[in-house]
């Protein structure tokens, strides 16, 4: 009976959770309306995790998005790197490194901007019954080129801390629970905070919100796909974009300790 308890307890804190972030980004976008810029892209992405032993392991990422109308151009590649310390089996640490590739925009029209971010991460798993959860703290370091005009890039970069939460929930659809062959609904949502002497207008970053389904492939791969919500504050602060992006996730978990016969 406790453990019953207890689901319905985390399920309704989930659900008050999602539900106050979507009312703070309703109204904020009604009261932004006429300064939201709307845009339809596609966000791809690979992940891998892999441990060596009982105690460390290695993250890789790697994401390509469109720009604009789902398949106009480039608008960013990251490539992100990182080694991991298991506290335990269900907690980790992770010291990294991304490389972000910003393809030519309006204010750069010619030229790509590099961003350099290293990263920090706590990431920890929970299970209730059959169904999943996953949260992580991270915090980026962002060195992001300045530019000089349309065409050259100025010396120098700009600087901000950016503070991530992520939560994600799966519900497996087949009684069997998540195993090979079989379906999950996914429902994820990510806030970022920025900070730092450079940030004036816009602490608040954005919030990612996402709904979809998982197909288990194997033990170690799965594919995730669905719609994503990505609303952003500018610089400005005073101008939004609102995303619409259809989301395409390959992820492999692999365990490459020896097992023990």
């Amino acid at each position: 009976m406790k453990n019953i308890y207890g689901m319905k307890k985390r399920a309704a804190v989930l659900k008050i959770y999602l539900l106050c972030i979507t009312l703070f980004f309703c109204i904020e976008s009604k009261a932004q309306v006429k300064q939201t810029e709307n845009i339809n892209q596609v966000w791809m992405g690979y992940f891998n995790q892999t441990r060596f032993s009982n105690k460390l392991g290695m993250w890789t990422d790697v994401h390509l998005r469109t720009k604009e109308d789902f398949v106009n151009n480039f608008s960013t590649g990251i490539i992100r790197a990182g080694i991991t310390y298991y506290i335990n089996d269900v907690t980790k640490f992770t010291l990294g490194y991304a490389y972000v590739n910003h393809f030519p925009a309006d204010a750069h029209k010619k030229i790509s901007q590099p961003e350099h971010r290293p990263w920090q991460q706590l990431q920890w798993h929970t299970k209730y019954g059959k169904k999943r959860m996953m949260q992580w703290f991270r915090l980026e370091e962002r060195y992001r080129r300045k530019i000089l005009n349309d065409s050259t890039l100025s010396d120098g970069s700009s600087f901000n801390w950016k503070l991530r939460y992520n939560i994600w929930y799966e519900i497996p659809l087949s009684k069997k629970g998540i195993v090979p062959k079989a379906w999950s609904f996914i429902v994820n949502d990510e806030v970022h905070i920025n900070f730092g002497k450079q940030i004036v207008n816009n602490y608040f970053d954005q919030n990612r919100f996402f709904i979809g389904t998982k197909y288990q492939l194997s033990e170690q791969n799965n594919i995730q796909f669905g719609y994503s919500n990505v609303f952003i504050q500018t610089a400005a602060g005073n101008k939004y974009r609102n995303i619409n992006a259809a989301r395409v996730f390959f992820f492999q978990n692999i365990d490459a300790r020896k097992k023990v016969k």
